[in-house]
């Protein structure tokens, strides 16, 4: 079965994940990098949309629309958004977002932004990947995977009382995250593509 915005034609060809912990010196340079290397085999044309999903009533599955704030603050130009503190893409809207995704938008890339839980040594994490994200995979919440890529921060260990674990996950990792994770597309925003006069940032 094909999985909702998931086409062959423009498939990134840079497509081995890219991990890295976010408190490395260089970790900004490196995800930029890896985000332009994916940005530069879109055609200018094809919209390009970023999906932040999560929730601002746990602290772990804020990551997305954290992130999503600050891109607003960012007005990158070229891309259209989903998700930030106020207006939150999560488990009862998420179907909802991705049908008015496909019905205003013709043929998007979709990026998706999303939290995760993993092992010990790997909490602090960030990753980039070809391929959708399975948002509530790790809580067992049954819900649509989303993008054509996906950028994850792992903030905290899996495996054992998913809910409790999210809730009480320490807010400065998740900020400082979404901190590198922001810049990194603002980085890789400006001045690898050619977009158009009229190519603006919109809150959909």
């Amino acid at each position: 079965m094909k999985l909702p915005f998931q086409r062959d034609v423009h498939k990134p060809k840079a497509s081995e994940t890219l991990k890295i912990m976010h408190s490395e010196a260089n970790s900004i340079d490196l995800l930029s990098d890896k985000l332009s290397a994916v940005l530069r085999t879109i055609p200018a044309q094809q919209p390009i949309v970023i999906v932040c999903v999560g929730t601002d009533r746990s602290t772990g599955d804020a990551l997305g629309p954290l992130v999503g704030s600050q891109l607003q603050k960012q007005g990158i130009e070229g891309l259209h958004l989903y998700g930030t503190l106020e207006h939150p893409v999560h488990a009862m809207n998420l179907n909802e977002t991705l049908t008015t995704i496909q019905q205003h938008f013709n043929d998007p890339f979709v990026i998706a932004i999303d939290a995760c839980l993993g092992q010990l040594t790997s909490v602090g994490y960030i990753q980039v990947g070809d391929g959708p994200v399975k948002p509530g995979a790790g809580v067992n919440k049954e819900l649509p995977p989303v993008g054509h890529m996906h950028v994850t921060g792992i903030v905290n260990v899996g495996g054992f009382m998913e809910y409790f674990v999210l809730q009480n996950t320490r807010l400065s990792l998740v900020m400082s995250m979404a901190e590198v994770i922001s810049k990194s597309f603002q980085t890789a925003f400006s001045g690898k593509r050619q977009w158009s006069p009229t190519s603006l940032v919109r809150i959909d």
